[in-house]
């Protein structure tokens, strides 16, 4: 297997040019930040951008839990590239990993500076410094389900066809990962209860929540809700109406993962405003 190294310091834009790189020389896969790609699918490992510390994801990237370790070396067995490209922060980082995961050598090294401009370098850098972006080589739709609580934005990369006409070539993912940011963030059951009752309280035919419960877990939210709906509704279309709606704003309000939401329809009330009008005399 032929192992290439793709280096450069932390920040200068290998992730984003990472593609670009293995598709000029032919090579199908990449290794980045502790996953093993394979075009715009994730094959094996898990991503150092979940780690809550930089140490933590410095030691992800490196391979050094065994476990990890030994499903990305398994993945590498059952698939058996001809050639592999490795990004690191250092040709020693990039030779740790090749020799943690059994590569072998590393047979040729590419450099940040080969294929981006000293502006390009130094856009890269200030964009992770004031915004703690930090770009995966795999489409949003790839990893969403990994990066519960994360905020994720899908990047299109385009190639100029003709005069004012472009193409969409592929699509990378920007991760701001909790290391990132000066500290961490939670987000309380409260308010999630908050989001969950101001959006169901506007669709017609439910008349209140009995009760609720979330559950947040590394993987994204389980919600359980008991309802008291409107009369005269049918009852299942509702329902799956306020799991749509319920689970669109929750997931674009907050970036967690809606991974359950079992919702009972434990009561109906009689709408006053649809009752006969009294008979009078």
């Amino acid at each position: 297997m032929k192992v290439t190294g793709f280096i450069g310091p932390s920040g200068t834009g290998k992730s984003h040019r990472a593609s670009w790189v293995a598709r000029e020389r032919g090579i199908e896969y990449i290794i980045d930040d502790g996953i093993l790609i394979r075009g715009n699918k994730i094959v094996a490992g898990i991503s150092a951008k979940r780690e809550s510390t930089k140490i933590g994801s410095i030691k992800r990237a490196l391979f050094t839990d065994p476990a990890h370790a030994e499903e990305v070396k398994n993945a590498i067995r059952m698939h058996n590239p001809d050639s592999i490209l490795i990004l690191g922060t250092s040709e020693e980082m990039v030779e740790a990993i090749a020799s943690k995961l059994g590569l072998g050598p590393v047979n040729d090294k590419v450099f940040i500076e080969d294929v981006a401009s000293e502006f390009e370098i130094k856009q890269a850098l200030s964009t992770r410094r004031e915004q703690g972006k930090h770009v995966i080589p795999v489409p949003t739709f790839e990893i969403k389900k990994d990066f519960s609580g994360y905020f994720l934005d899908p990047l299109q990369i385009f190639k100029r066809k003709g005069k004012g006409t472009f193409q969409l070539v592929g699509e990378k993912s920007v991760v701001r990962p909790t290391f990132s940011y000066l500290g961490k963030y939670t987000i309380s059951d409260y308010t999630i209860y908050q989001i969950v009752e101001y959006v169901t309280s506007n669709i017609e035919g439910v008349h209140r929540i009995s009760r609720f419960r979330a559950e947040n877990h590394p993987d994204g939210i389980y919600i359980e809700m008991d309802l008291v709906l409107v009369y005269g509704y049918t009852i299942r279309p509702l329902l799956l109406e306020i799991q749509n709606k319920v689970k669109e704003e929750v997931e674009r309000l907050t970036a967690l993962n809606i991974k359950s939401l079992n919702l009972i329809a434990k009561s109906l009330v009689i709408d006053p405003k649809k009752l006969p009008a009294p008979a009078t005399k």
